[in-house]
């Protein structure tokens, strides 16, 4: 484990099957999840696997500054838990999660809705034109980009670096296997995306369907 980052962690009552390792949306979406993922966690451990959700530099308590990193640092970090885990890693990832799972050693990996990062800047860089434009401000994603080649820029209360922005903006999930990719809705996981509210969310339905689909996944990879 990473001994300067926070990691959350819940065990199960005896020894784990395996352990999921998270790898949680990213940026604002982060946080409209991570009530829904505490509560999958626990139905988890419920059914004898332990789950760590860590966090990143950059990420929630860190005292490494957001602006100072870039997707290609998370991804060195986000291995480098996956390293410090005794026994089989499945990697479950959400959203742009995806974006850094793919350095990791695992098992297996599962994927929740992944996103591409032209797609996360693009929504950030739309909530901050609009919000410019409330307060009297012309912007719009052409300045911002440009503005972002050179200096860190506030999008959505976070401070990215220009490496971040350029990086983003030609990220895709990576290929790995063995993989589960899955959706949200009728075809998918049963639940709400908690990621286009306002607010931070809880939704127990969907927690215990993704418990339930990784569970259900590790013992197809062979993990019981």
């Amino acid at each position: 484990m990473s001994a300067s980052e926070h990691n959350l962690r819940i065990d199960p009552a005896g020894a784990p099957r395996a352990t999921v390792l998270f790898a949680a949306p990213l940026f604002d979406e982060a946080n409209r999840l991570r009530r829904t993922l505490a509560l999958a966690m626990r139905a988890l451990a419920a059914g004898g696997f332990a789950a760590v959700l860590p966090d990143l530099p950059g990420q929630n308590e860190s005292l490494v500054a957001l602006e100072a990193v870039d997707l290609e640092r998370w991804q060195d970090a986000f291995a480098a838990v996956a390293a410090g885990i005794e026994g089989p890693v499945i990697v479950a990832s959400v959203r742009g999660g995806a974006l850094i799972d793919h350095r990791a050693e695992a098992a297996a990996w599962w994927r929740l809705a992944p996103v591409s990062g032209a797609s996360l800047l693009r929504t950030m860089m739309r909530a901050r034109t609009t919000a410019d434009r409330e307060a009297g401000i012309d912007t719009s994603l052409d300045s911002l980009q440009e503005a972002a080649r050179t200096a860190p820029l506030l999008l959505a209360g976070n401070v990215l670096s220009p490496a971040m922005v350029a990086q983003l903006g030609s990220a895709e999930a990576q290929a790995v296997a063995p993989l589960r990719s899955i959706g949200l809705g009728a075809d998918g996981i049963a639940g709400t995306p908690l990621w286009l509210r306002a607010e931070p969310g809880e939704d127990a339905v969907m927690a215990a369907a993704i418990a339930a689909d990784i569970v259900a996944w590790g013992t197809t990879c062979g993990i019981s």
